[in-house]
């Protein structure tokens, strides 16, 4: 069974996020662009909703947040009933963590799922993803890390993605202006 996200990301310069998706328009399938808020609820796993352009969803992911390789659980759902299920974890006593207010441009590129994201008041950054099985996780996250290689981005350490998040965690209202 796949279920394991292996993904892996990096910060990018708005020059550079301007030129990927115009080297991924040429070079990949074009998905889509999507407009995307999602909440993070403050939870002992990674739990989440998000509400895109055609759905909505509630997802899990268990391990530490941008480890390159995690258990996820994904359930969709209508556009609609995104309000519900703010309400719903709301109700069991789970509060907002954060939102995250982004839009994405999504390839598949040689097998790879590819995002390249503009998130307001965090930042522009690539997610290069595949999901695998436990036993070929390893073997999956290398194989991204070479064509992050191959497209020339140094893979931005977890450590700096850490610190980021954490700021925007602490001042997300103030960023985003909500």
């Amino acid at each position: 069974m796949k279920n394991i996200e292996c993904e892996i990301r990096s910060f990018l310069t708005e020059k550079g996020y301007k030129k990927l998706i115009a080297f991924f328009k040429k070079e990949a399938t074009f998905l889509n662009v999507d407009e995307q808020i999602t909440y993070y609820f403050d939870s002992k796993e990674d739990l989440r909703i998000q509400k895109n352009d055609t759905f909505a969803k509630i997802w899990m992911k268990k391990g530490e947040i941008h480890d390159e390789h995690r258990e996820e659980l994904e359930i969709k759902v209508p556009r609609e009933d995104f309000e519900k299920l703010e309400k719903l974890f709301l109700g069991l006593g789970y509060k907002v963590e954060i939102k995250w207010f982004r839009r994405r441009h999504s390839f598949l590129w040689k097998g790879i799922d590819v995002a390249v994201d503009f998130t307001r008041g965090y930042g522009y950054i690539i997610e290069l993803e595949k999901m695998a099985s436990p036993k070929e996780q390893e073997k999956t996250v290398a194989f991204l890390k070479e064509k992050l290689v191959e497209l020339h981005i140094p893979l931005t350490p977890k450590e700096e993605f850490v610190k980021k998040y954490g700021f925007y965690k602490k001042n997300w209202k103030r960023l985003t202006k909500v």
